[in-house]
């Protein structure tokens, strides 16, 4: 049974940076596309970036120059890197993994960017 664990998340002000980590565990890890989504309290959860498994990254336009995703499979991790962070980034993010029709998801970090 894969497991996911997320850590990283705190508060951080406007402009400011974090770096979100994802462990995998009880998967393949090499050879899942790997993705952080986020959701805000009342909103729908949104695609942030995912990174194949052949390294092919997309991002949302809402975070493309400031977020930054990379994996690393010899320690099975997953970690995105958020710069100039603004208030409306404020969510939990969830890691997600995916092969074919096997999906795994964390169970979220809390972000939230404040004066």
């Amino acid at each position: 049974q894969g497991h996911l664990v997320e850590s990283g998340g705190g508060l951080v002000q406007p402009g400011g940076s974090l770096t979100l980590s994802c462990a995998a565990s009880g998967i393949i890890f090499s050879s899942y596309n790997m993705g952080w989504y986020r959701q805000a309290p009342g909103k729908q959860r949104d695609l942030v970036a995912r990174i194949s498994s052949a390294g092919n990254i997309i991002y949302a336009d809402s975070v493309k120059g400031r977020f930054t995703i990379s994996r690393d499979n010899a320690k099975d991790t997953v970690y995105l890197q958020m710069n100039s962070l603004k208030p409306e980034d404020t969510a939990v993010y969830s890691c997600h993994a995916a092969r074919g029709i096997s999906f795994h998801w964390g169970q979220g970090t809390q972000v939230t960017v404040s004066s």
